[in-house]
């Protein structure tokens, strides 16, 4: 090993040492830090650099020390050292504050201090120092979850354990794009896919959550572009090679982001299996497609119809282009037929008059009498010359719409293309590559497309051949990256032959090989992949995979000769073959469509086209395609087609879809509305798991989502009721010292054996295992919302608000120790398996509480999940549904003559001896729970004397109850209170009465109104019987006590 005292320039100062790197910084950082003797210094600082996030905050030394590089190790004595010199800070760039170290392979270090230094994450639980009980700090802090993170990843709980038998459970996670930041469709996708993860996991099988990136071959070059422009260079300038250097550059600075950002909401995915669309073995997989792909035929050169766009010199696809609803202008002129007089024409409307330079054909229906006579004749193209073109009859054409009349541009429309292709029409471009106008523009030559426009129509104006024009709301095709006016065009693309490919994808449908959740989006799947078109796979760019395509050069006639090969070597061998030594080859320009390698996706990132690589025979098929229900068509479709095509398997079973997150009034997330949540800035003010447990109880599949800040609020809340149960419950188990204690609560027994327990304990066992077993259900299901839902319900209802108000009775002043030891095993059970249930939803918060709880084995992520089929008893739901009923009652009777909360009052429990015989044993449990006094508190078989001055409460039939109401209220108070309320009813009522009685208010007023006045007599009418009733009780009452 070798000092680095020599690279430790590459590192910038530090406000923890508040020193320079040439002074202390750099003495200590030398003599705490061994670098292997494989990386030399100069390696090293080429190697690594910096990257500073928003924040802008320097460099600290634990930033060093948490690097992951084998480069570094640490010297042993100076681990508690730097430590002590850590800061708390964040390690996340892009919209994230703070540092975060930049590998060659692009991937963000975070800090790993704790991680790599502790084999537990339990940092937050300590012991009281005067009564030895381990306690939680008062709340759950953010600032933990890096740290439970870093530990996780760390030891390796995110690989699939080579250990474990049985079918694997695989997901490979839908690429974002490299130049993506974290929004709101990340956090749901990331949400649902480590819940199925992180619970397939628990569940003993072999998980694999396989993560990437995408290029982007748009975006990226765009992004780059536009940093090329702020340094006043363009791409041109560089040259296709210097250029891809560049990006490349860029992509190792800032690629590591999304990745980082999707750590933050908690992915449990296999990092050390990161995949790249451009790395170079799914690079040879893309190319190996392609080819096998030409040999079969299915892939093509031609010209059609294509979505171009002018700024980035390139077609599009479909799911690139986006339409929007705009104000535009729909301009009507005449088309003058030829030899005609000047009342022979034909009025035509467009939205885009300068296309008429390129019209092949007027077409009108076949049965428009307006227009029949015309039908066979020619027409003259406006301002083009003298050009002509026939007038034809066509059953597309819509009578009833427009004028009735079509002019037909198969160069620059879809739908005219098809007529032209149907009729043998011809095609005219009147447009360049960069949306100005070309020679068959004639006049209009070199004009952009929208400075066309305008002169075009002024000069039918001024020829006399405008009719008018007029607003018209317009569909406008705009490209997703570039945000300009998409152009349809006639283009010599390659394309992928579909129609043999889809067929294979609709068998698996049809056979059951592959299921779409929910199942509504099968119809739409059917529908596309029988409607497919061929796919137009080539891109006008330089970032992506380059076409393996090379073109023969230097021979005569030969120019549209070319060879598809793996590589330039595998061409000339076979070019030579044919053309001898001296022919010369020159590669496509163009790159594949990034959706051609994001359909190799799910095997190429397995090892594919290597068959017998280790993950692929593993991992491959994988079990679910999660995503959203947006890109079906574009993604999922052409996965499915290539995985049969290459692998003959489907590449999954099941594909889940998710819809897309909403603001509150449901309305699409925009920068333009200002209604943009940044998951980042939730997380900070939420928490992570509150974030997630909104998202994924929110949601049904294929249904979009409303986030709302109330939802938001009601998990944080969420969160912290788990964290003060957690605390309750640790505060009443043994001292930390008691080994022995904790570990027979750790030892995870039949709680079991509910024979053995109290009705209490055996009421919320048997709840438990309900629910573990519905949950489990609809983890099968993919119902997550419902999950979600049912764990909430549980927790919040029947433990926190019943079982944790029970246990206080055996745990505070009991005297039966084995009563305080069923409950403190009782609370340990259920809560850890609440852990557990919930843990796939909010991981963080559940593996804090679960490490400091008394529990078997090493982490709660790769605990066992909790059994099906664990026992239950059937009669403790009824018996303890009773007591429930019967404390429930008797609280809204409090409630009801506005007992003080704290006020214990009499009660007389009239039972038969079969409820008896339960509520005895649980006379604590209602005394505490309904507020009752110890000392006058009568259970009998028969109704008391004095029952007519009471509350009388039928709770079912044997089991009532008899609230002496002498001792729930001051009569006397009671009497003056309720007298009060019954003037101001009468009034009311009254006032109600006399209006209804008047003809005049029931001859004017509506009938809704005359009805409310009738509904509002009613009800003040009903409440006085009640009060009048209530007063005559309590009169009795207080003249029996003055007699007495």
């Amino acid at each position: 090993m070798v000092s680095l005292r020599a690279t430790c320039s590459l590192v910038r100062p530090s406000p923890v040492l508040n020193a320079s790197p040439s002074s202390r910084f750099s003495n200590f950082a030398a003599s705490s830090f061994l670098l292997s003797p494989s990386y030399s210094p100069a390696i090293f600082q080429r190697k690594w650099r910096w990257s500073l996030g928003r924040g802008r905050q320097p460099c600290a030394l634990a930033q060093l020390y948490s690097l992951t590089s084998p480069a570094l190790s640490l010297r042993p004595s100076h681990s508690q050292g730097l430590q002590q010199r850590s800061p708390k800070s964040r390690y996340l760039a892009g919209s994230e504050k703070g540092l975060r170290f930049i590998g060659t392979d692009g991937s963000a270090r975070s800090a790993r201090v704790a991680a790599a230094s502790s084999s537990s994450p339990s940092a937050v639980a300590t012991s009281n120092e005067s009564t030895g009980v381990k306690e939680l700090p008062k709340t759950f802090e953010f600032s933990c979850e890096e740290r439970l993170y870093n530990w996780w990843e760390s030891h390796g709980y995110f690989r699939p354990d080579s250990n474990q038998n049985g079918e694997p459970f695989v997901i490979s996670m839908p690429p974002p794009n490299v130049t993506g930041a974290l929004h709101m469709g990340h956090a749901m996708f990331v949400t649902l896919q480590d819940i199925m993860t992180r619970h397939y996991r628990m569940r003993g099988r072999p998980t694999l959550w396989l993560p990437g990136t995408d290029h982007a071959g748009i975006a990226t070059q765009l992004v780059v572009e536009k940093l090329l422009a702020s340094e006043g260079v363009k791409r041109a300038d560089l040259g296709r090679e210097e250029f891809e250097t560049r990006v490349w550059e860029w992509k190792r600075t800032y690629g590591g982001r999304i990745t980082n950002q999707l750590r933050r909401l908690g992915a449990s995915c296999d990092w050390e299996r990161e995949r790249f669309t451009l790395d170079e073995k799914l690079s040879t997989a893309v190319v190996e497609a392609f080819v096998r792909l030409h040999e079969k035929g299915l892939i093509y050169r031609g010209s059609y119809m294509v979505n171009w766009s002018p700024n980035l010199q390139t077609a599009v696809s479909d799911l690139e282009v986006e339409y929007s609803e705009e104000p535009g202008t729909l301009y009507f002129f005449k088309y003058p037929v030829a030899d005609g007089n000047a009342e022979d024409y034909l009025p035509v409307a467009t939205t885009r008059p300068e296309t008429v330079l390129g019209d092949t054909a007027v077409a009108v229906h076949p049965l428009d009498q307006r227009y029949a006579k015309f039908v066979g004749k020619m027409a003259v193209v406006p301002m083009s010359g003298g050009r002509k073109i026939p007038i034809i009859a066509d059953e597309y054409v819509d009578r009833e719409f427009g004028t009735g009349a079509l002019k037909i541009t198969p160069g620059h429309d879809p739908n005219d293309y098809a007529i032209g292709q149907k009729t043998g029409l011809p095609i005219i471009n009147i447009m360049n590559k960069d949306g100005t106008l070309n020679e068959n523009a004639g006049n209009y030559s070199g004009l952009d497309r929208f400075v066309a426009r305008k002169q075009l129509w002024a000069d039918l104006e001024s020829i006399g051949l405008a009719i008018k024009k007029e607003s018209h709301t317009q569909r406008v095709p705009r490209s997703q990256r570039g945000g300009e006016v998409v152009e349809p065009l006639v283009s010599k693309q390659w394309f992928v032959t579909t129609g043999p490919l889809a067929e294979k994808a609709l068998h698996v449908l049809e056979s059951g090989e592959l299921r779409i959740i929910p199942d509504r989006f099968e119809k739409i799947y059917v529908q596309w992949l029988t409607n497919i078109k061929d796919w137009c796979v080539s891109r006008q760019l330089w970032w992506g995979h380059r076409i393996p395509v090379w073109y023969v050069r230097g021979i005569d006639g030969a120019e549209e000769k070319y060879f598809v090969a793996h590589s330039e070597g595998d061409a000339y061998i076979k070019a030579r073959a044919v053309y001898g030594d001296a022919v010369k080859l020159e590669q496509d320009p163009d790159v594949l469509d990034t959706w051609f390698s994001s359909g190799l996706w799910p095997f190429s990132t397995l090892g594919w086209p290597n068959t017998e690589a280790e993950d692929f025979q593993r991992f491959y098929p994988t079990a679910v395609l999660e995503t959203g229900h947006d890109i079906l068509f574009f993604w999922v479709a052409r996965m499915v087609m290539m995985g049969l095509e290459f692998t003959g398997k489907s590449p999954f079973s099941t594909v889940y879809l998710h819809g897309l997150v909403r603001d509150a009034q449901g309305r699409k997330m925009s920068k333009s509305l200002g209604n943009v949540i940044d998951p980042l800035d939730t997380i900070s003010e939420y928490g992570t798991d509150a974030l997630r447990f909104t998202l994924a109880t929110g949601t049904t599949p294929g249904q979009d989502v409303n986030l709302s800040m109330e939802r938001l609020n009601a998990n944080k809340a969420f969160t912290n009721k788990l964290w003060n149960a957690g605390k309750f419950i640790l505060q009443n188990l043994p001292p930390i010292s008691d080994d022995a204690g904790w570990k027979e609560l750790s030892m995870q027994k039949d709680s079991h054996l509910l024979e053995n327990l109290a009705l209490p304990e055996r009421w919320v066992v048997t709840k438990l295992h309900m629910l573990i077993d519905g949950v489990t259900s609809s983890y099968e299901k993919y119902d997550f919302g419902e999950v979600g839902r049912a764990i909430y319900e549980f927790f919040w209802t029947d433990f926190a608000d019943w079982y944790i108000e029970v246990s206080k009775t055996r745990l505070y002043k009991n005297e039966e120790p084995l009563s305080a030891r069923q409950a403190q095993h009782t609370l340990v059970y259920v809560f850890t398996t609440i852990m557990k249930l919930l843990h796939p939803y909010m991981p963080f918060v559940t593996e804090e509480l679960w490490q400091a709880m008394p529990h078997e084995g090493d982490a709660l992520i790769i605990s066992k999940w909790p059994q099906r089929g664990s026992s239950k008893d059937e009669q403790a739901l009824q018996q303890f549904g009773d007591l429930q009923t019967l404390i429930r009652s008797i609280r809204n009777a409090r409630a009801e003559y506005s007992v003080e909360p704290a006020r214990r009052i009499s009660a007389v429990i009239v039972a038969s001896s079969e409820f008896q015989d339960y509520l005895l044993e649980e006379k604590k449990v209602l005394m505490a729970l309904a507020k009752l006094d110890p000392t006058t508190l009568l259970f009998t078989s028969s109704t008391p004397r004095e029952a007519d001055q009471a509350v009388h409460l039928v709770i079912a039939e044997g089991l009532e109850a008899y609230l002496p109401l002498a001792d729930m209220v001051d009569i006397g108070k009671e009497v003056e209170r309720l007298t009060k309320q019954a003037t101001k009813l009468q009034a009311e009522y009254e006032s109600n009465m006399k209006r209804l009685s008047s003809s005049k208010f029931l001859d004017k007023a509506p009938a809704d109104i005359v009805q409310g006045v009738k509904d509002k007599a009613n009800e003040a009418d009903e409440k006085l019987q009640i009060l009048r009733k209530r007063l005559t009780v309590l009169e009795s009452m207080a003249v029996g006590t003055k007699n007495r």
